[in-house]
C-alpha cells in the first residue's frame, strides 16, 4: 500500500485517483502519521427485492413474548433493571 504526504496528495490528486481506480489503496499521512486512506469504491449491491424469502421462513406467534424469569436471571444487564 502506497503512502503519500498531504502536500503530495493535494498536488497529485488526479494521478492518485487514477491509481485508486486501478485498484490500488493509498494512505495519506501528515508528519508521517496516517490520517486517511483512498480506496476504490465497491460496486453497489443489488437492490433488495421484497418477498424473496416468502414461504421459506416463519416467525413463531410468541416470538416477542416476555422471556421466562429463569432466562432473565441469566442476563446480567437485565437483572439489574429487574431488581429495582
Amino acid at each position: 500500500m502506497a503512502s503519500v504526504n498531504v502536500h503530495e496528495a493535494k498536488t497529485q490528486l488526479s494521478a492518485l485517483l487514477k491509481r485508486v481506480e486501478g485498484g490500488e489503496e493509498i494512505v495519506i499521512a501528515r508528519s508521517g502519521q496516517p490520517i486517511a486512506k483512498l480506496v476504490p469504491l465497491t460496486a453497489p449491491e443489488k437492490p433488495r427485492q421484497p418477498g424473496v424469502w416468502k414461504g421459506q421462513m416463519w416467525i413463531a406467534e410468541d416470538f416477542d413474548a416476555p422471556l421466562p424469569d429463569e432466562i432473565l436471571r441469566t442476563l446480567p444487564s437485565l437483572t439489574a433493571r429487574l431488581v429495582k
